[in-house]
């Protein structure tokens, strides 16, 4: 009887409480500033276009590329985002943010670049680059069921072997084409309109399109004019030297080679 007396003041004893309290006293937040939470921040554009950045550069550095092991390489890539200076007077980002930051860009951009590339495929006559966009992100869309807002990435990536299209959309094939046609006629104007050749350049111009036997032809009648120029030469100091009076067809004569010769 004593024992159960004693039990009953023990309880009496205890501190009270309110049963009907919607947070019972050991269930109370006290404490709980002790340990804040810390709260999570987004991702904008220009952050990731700097994440990015910072992945090419380390991945593609002659120097260690291959031979980066996962915790270094991503330490570089750290280091080389905060030092960005268009991030100064923000909060720098650890390493494990980083990394999930930039998975989960290569999973979502790596999607795009496929529904990108049916897309292209499927391209009809007369629609533009951003109508193969519009079908791209429908396909996203319809194939994740979730919207792609990562387009930012996309346009910095998709360049790159590993994220490029292998498919030319028709707007690009067309401009190619009409580059081509521009520098073509270019050349064909600027071949029209260019300056006259002087008559050393044309003479040599000539000369490279004679065929061999003509240009034998040539030296063989450069030979006979030649040989042709000394017997006239020698007729008239012949004729020179006559001491007698000269006929009237010798005087003609002399005359003529005197007049072909000066």
């Amino acid at each position: 009887m004593d024992s159960n007396h004693g039990f009953v003041d023990l309880l009496h004893s205890q501190t009270s409480f309110d049963l009907d309290s919607p947070e019972p006293p050991w269930f109370s937040s006290q404490g709980a500033d002790e340990c804040p939470v810390k709260e999570r921040r987004k991702w904008s554009p220009k952050e990731d276009k700097i994440l990015i950045g910072a992945w090419l550069n380390t991945s593609k550095d002659p120097v260690v590329s291959n031979e980066q092991k996962a915790g270094a390489f991503w330490k570089r890539i750290q280091d080389y985002y905060n030092s960005s200076p268009h991030l100064v007077g923000t909060t720098p980002r650890e390493l494990v943010q980083c990394k999930q930051r930039w998975s989960r860009i290569n999973d979502q951009v790596c999607k795009f670049v496929g529904c990108f590339e049916a897309a292209l495929r499927e391209q009809r006559s007369g629609q533009n680059d951003d109508d193969v966009m519009k079908a791209a992100l429908d396909l996203f869309y319809n194939d994740y069921g979730i919207k792609f807002c990562l387009e930012h990435a996309w346009r910095e990536l998709r360049h790159d072997r590993k994220w490029c299209s292998t498919f030319q959309s028709k707007d690009t094939v067309k401009e190619k084409r009409k580059q081509v046609l521009e520098v073509d006629g270019e050349e064909e104007v600027g071949g029209a309109e260019g300056r006259p050749a002087g008559v050393k350049a044309a003479k040599a111009a000539s000369k490279k399109k004679k065929s061999g036997k003509e240009e034998e032809l040539s030296q063989l009648q450069a030979m006979l004019e030649i040989k042709e120029k000394i017997s006239k030469q020698k007729l008239l100091d012949r004729l020179l030297g006559k001491k007698d009076p000269l006929s009237e067809m010798e005087t003609s004569l002399k005359l003529k080679i005197m007049s072909e010769l000066l």
